[in-house]
């Protein structure tokens, strides 16, 4: 494959569309961000990117809390709306109608239409220029019983929105399996 040089880029796909959840002076807000990922197993942790003017960032400081909240497919329009308004000019959780509840985390909002939330202790912030990185603690996690198969959350039945970032500036929905994970590619060592 012939390949270009673009200089650096932030490149990596897919990621996912994510709803961070913040009290600021005592509301319920939330943002869009597709800079989210696991950053430790135990204790778990996960890591979001979030640039230092945001109103969300705002009521993360406040507290020290978050929560992350993965939407599926049909909050489309909604993840995308609060990735779109700044919650210091709306009150986007009764734009977007989400039912909010706290669970152990008493500062941390989390969306009941969204079928997997995270509770998350903010641990470390680093200022990394136009963004600031959160490590947060995942303190409790909350999943639709509908999503779950066999004890564990079913991502087909989540549904995440997926964002593609690059060219398209798009939302994706979660396609076909291609292979089962941990064991496609034992078939490497066993060929001749």
């Amino acid at each position: 494959m012939k390949k270009i040089t673009m200089g650096p880029k932030t490149l990596l796909f897919p990621m996912p569309a994510c709803l961070i959840g913040a009290r600021v002076d005592g509301k319920s807000n939330f943002m869009t961000a597709a800079w989210c990922g696991i950053a430790n197993s135990n204790p778990p942790m996960l890591t979001v990117g979030i640039q230092h003017h945001r109103h969300t960032y705002k009521g993360i400081r406040q507290n020290d809390t978050f929560s992350v909240n993965i939407p599926s497919e049909n909050l489309v329009k909604e993840t995308d709306y609060c990735g779109i308004v700044s919650g210091a000019q709306d009150d986007k959780t009764e734009t977007c109608r989400f039912t909010v509840f706290y669970g152990k985390l008493k500062t941390a909002p989390l969306i009941v239409e969204c079928p997997v939330n995270l509770e998350c202790q903010m641990l470390h912030m680093l200022n990394l220029g136009s963004h600031a990185l959160l490590v947060g603690l995942i303190e409790e996690t909350h999943v639709s019983v509908e999503c779950m198969q066999d004890g564990e959350p079913d991502a087909r039945k989540v549904r995440p929105i997926i964002y593609g970032g690059g060219a398209q500036k798009t939302y994706f929905s979660l396609g076909e399996p291609l292979a089962p994970a941990f064991k496609i590619g034992k078939a490497l060592k066993n060929r001749e």
